[in-house]
């Protein structure tokens, strides 16, 4: 079972890509031991596009890519997939990496039981099934050789979408949402998951829940810390 230990630094839904440098920068920190975490969490969506088995999207990341690799063998990483980012075993060699059908991982915070999700996990039965295509490996290696002959079409129209695409609106009655997800099915201590970038605390009467902030819309990340009132205490990564 996985440890969260104090001092871990937890990043969600960075969404990086070539408008958003700013995770770059962080990362950079990180590996010059600017800033030295304990354990480092990324719950999922950390790339705006990035597919193990679609080279071009390792290889447009590579730079990050590089860093995380090298800050993982002195720092343990634990990477939940998320949806912009998954069947990445094999590019992220010494991290532990949890597939969407591994999630919400079990794990232990101060001795108790704790729940980590990118947050897509308790989806409707048409999203589990393009999940699961998605992430076939023949189903990418087709879509890898058609963007290769096509010059890059399918990246270019995903870049075109996601370039438009706000990830910092509010959601509407978010609070009822997660309660119809996860209320009565979960006994645990904290919930933690992204995806939904809002940024909230709930109070369940099973758990407390917490939804991260998004790096994407404001550096944010959360530093454990077990002698506070609050778990994760909330930094805003300002870089230099």
């Amino acid at each position: 079972m996985i440890e969260i230990k104090e001092g871990a630094f937890i990043v969600s839904d960075a969404h990086y890509s070539r408008k958003r440098l700013e995770l770059l920068n962080f990362f950079k920190d990180i590996q010059n031991k600017k800033l030295k975490p304990t354990q480092l969490i990324l719950m999922g969506d950390m790339f705006d596009l990035l597919f193990g088995g679609i080279n071009r999207t390792v290889k447009r990341n590579q730079e990050l890519v590089d860093i995380l690799n090298e800050i993982s063998k002195d720092i343990e990483l634990i990477y939940l997939e998320g949806n912009h980012d998954f069947n990445l075993k094999k590019v992220f060699k010494n991290a532990k990496v949890f597939k969407i059908s591994q999630q919400p991982v079990e794990c232990v915070t101060n001795g108790k039981k704790t729940y980590l999700a990118h947050g897509d996990f308790a989806s409707n039965t048409g999203y589990k099934v393009y999940t699961a295509v998605i992430r076939n490996r023949f189903v990418l290696f087709v879509l890898n050789i058609i963007n290769i002959i096509f010059n890059n079409i399918i990246l270019k129209k995903l870049d075109f979408y996601l370039d438009k695409k706000d990830d910092c609106n509010t959601i509407e009655n978010f609070e009822k949402i997660i309660k119809n997800r996860l209320d009565e099915k979960f006994e645990c201590e904290y919930f933690i998951e992204g995806h939904f970038h809002q940024n909230k605390k709930i109070e369940f009467e099973k758990f407390h829940y917490i939804n991260l902030a998004a790096f994407a819309c404001n550096q944010r990340y959360f530093i454990v810390r077990f002698a506070n009132k609050e778990l994760l205490h909330s930094n805003k990564y300002l870089g230099d």
